[in-house]
């Protein structure tokens, strides 16, 4: 075993990552990423900072609470004339180019969210760059993630609900991709180990993240049975194996105040 990650206790989601005054952050991995993005976006909210929430690919329509304004269109002028008329009003507004079925919104292409970044003087912009059809683990599809290249933080989130699952298209996004990264046959149950091998394999859940971008790990739903006894450890190993380099792990129950138990750094 190496030397222990330091550990703190953290409450506040954007002091847990770490934020600094302007940042462009793409979740991936699975477990709770929309969670995440719209309780992280109402904290900056809050705080009476300039927040635009959106997706390289798709996600559920947000409610009212979620996001006080949602704006849907895939043509670069109109949003540029919405976000220039609201985005001082409004502070957060959801961007997506269309509703599509069962009131899932189609996200924009990472060329226009980089766009927008360049052009718009707002502390954050946040997408949600993979999908995960509900499961608590995923490994990437080919094609995914979806990170505009002007991201600075990478966070990639699995759900510790997780461990000991089977590895199958039951419990598991894209199992035979797992299977293959962590070496759990399907049918096998995944364990803390896999979990951390999902989070530091190159072909894991930060793969494409541009090279100067910053990584943090969120386990998510440590409130379970022995979460934050199953996270500690899969931290320890995330901090122990070679690959992607990941400067903390936040422990995090975002169902629950408050949305973050403890913070490990490297």
């Amino acid at each position: 075993m190496g030397e222990e990650p330091r550990a703190k206790k953290n409450g506040s989601l954007s002091e847990a990552l770490g934020l600094k005054p302007r940042e462009m952050i793409s979740l991936t991995g699975a477990g709770g990423k929309t969670t995440l993005m719209f309780r992280l976006a109402r904290e900056l909210f809050l705080e009476e900072k300039r927040v635009i929430t959106t997706t390289t690919t798709k996600i559920l329509k947000p409610s009212i609470d979620d996001s006080p304004s949602l704006f849907l269109s895939g043509d670069r002028e109109r949003i540029r004339e919405f976000l220039d008329s609201h985005l001082q009003q409004y502070r957060h507004i959801t961007l997506a180019e269309e509703e599509i079925e069962k009131g899932k919104l189609r996200g924009i292409s990472p060329e226009l969210v980089d766009h927008l970044w360049n052009l718009y003087d707002m502390e954050a912009l946040i997408i949600e760059a993979d999908g995960a059809a509900g499961r608590p683990v995923k490994a990437p599809r080919k094609g995914e993630p979806v990170i505009p290249s002007c991201t600075t933080l990478v966070v990639a989130v699995l759900g510790m609900d997780g461990v000991g699952k089977e590895v199958n298209d039951q419990y598991i996004f894209q199992a035979e991709q797992v299977s293959k990264l962590t070496e759990i046959r399907k049918g096998e149950r995944m364990t803390e180990e896999g979990m951390a091998i999902l989070m530091t394999h190159p072909e894991g859940l930060f793969k494409g993240a541009p090279v100067s971008s910053r990584k943090i790990a969120f386990l998510n739903k440590v409130d379970i049975l022995e979460g934050v006894a199953k996270a500690k450890r899969v931290s320890q190993l995330i901090f122990e194996r070679r690959g992607v380099k990941i400067d903390r792990v936040v422990l995090g129950q975002l169902k629950r105040e408050p949305p973050v138990a403890e913070v490990f750094m490297s």
